[in-house]
């Protein structure tokens, strides 16, 4: 009887121990659980913040822009400002959604680093010569276009070159740089014309003034920029290909997106795009 007694005891102490383990283990699923709801709570509540509350509440806005292409975006080595078409129509776009062009931050991006740094939250929105492409689509929205660019050819002042049908000829040279769009584009475009490839478009633009080339080829944004620098040379009107440059911001941040394509849209209408177009590119745009 005794050892019975002792059995019984034994057994009842090791069903509370059982009972008491499944009660802890369901407390901790239940914290776990809650844990993971918290969180999950807290991501979508971050994602679901709008950028344009934050813009305001934080009282600037930041933007990714170019510091090294002239006309656009180029750091002025004097004054140590950055200055260009897209920095115009930035400070613009904090003048509307603050109410003072100089509430903005401009932090310099380049075309590997400007998506990574808009959706690691680090900037607002891109302005920066940014193509929009089907392919970028996929992971920032864009604006309405706001500038649109294309690959053509810069010619010395009294060339007969004022398209691409006159360099595709036997005899003619193109420069450019090495393994570039443009470079791949022109044998495309001009199988007749001997290209010549540089390491980049600096040593191409001065190449042209030495007198190893009839043209150089890139995209218009940049031959602006070295046509300004010389006036002794010119951008032909052609161009043959488009490269329709967009303002982007994150994916679905619709409130900001519907205030940057209201901003485009006002400036188009009251006169100051073309007068923004007119200081930095020197001319009207085409319509």
């Amino acid at each position: 009887m005794k050892l019975k007694n002792i059995w019984r005891k034994m057994m009842g102490l090791g069903l509370v121990a059982m009972l008491s383990a499944t009660a802890l283990v369901g407390c901790s699923s239940e914290t776990t659980t809650g844990s993971k709801e918290n969180e999950t709570k807290k991501t979508e509540k971050q994602a679901s913040e709008s950028t344009l509350d934050k813009i305001k509440e934080r009282g600037k806005f930041v933007v990714g822009v170019k510091y090294d292409l002239n006309l656009f975006g180029l750091k002025n080595p004097q004054t140590g400002e950055v200055e260009g078409f897209d920095i115009d129509i930035a400070k613009g776009l904090a003048k509307k959604i603050l109410g003072d062009e100089n509430k903005i931050e401009l932090k310099e991006v380049t075309s590997k680093t400007r998506i990574p740094m808009l959706n690691n939250g680090e900037i607002d929105a891109i302005i920066a010569t940014m193509t929009i492409t089907e392919e970028r689509k996929k992971e920032v929205d864009f604006s309405d276009v706001y500038f649109m660019a294309g690959q053509s050819l810069l010619v010395k002042k009294d060339s007969n070159i004022n398209g691409i049908a006159d360099v595709n000829k036997k005899g003619v040279t193109v420069l450019t740089a090495k393994g570039s769009t443009s470079a791949q584009n022109i044998r495309a475009k001009a199988p007749e014309a001997t290209v010549l490839e540089f390491e980049n478009y600096a040593e191409a633009f001065t190449a042209l003034k030495a007198g190893q080339g009839d043209a150089l080829t890139t995209d218009n944004a940049l031959l602006f920029g070295m046509a300004k620098q010389d006036p002794n040379f010119r951008v032909v009107d052609e161009t043959f290909s488009e490269e329709p440059y967009g303002i982007a911001v994150r994916k679905g941040d619709k409130e900001l997106l519907d205030v940057i394509n209201e901003y485009l849209k006002e400036i188009k209408a009251n006169g100051e795009y073309d007068k923004i177009y007119e200081k930095w590119i020197g001319e009207k745009p085409k319509q």
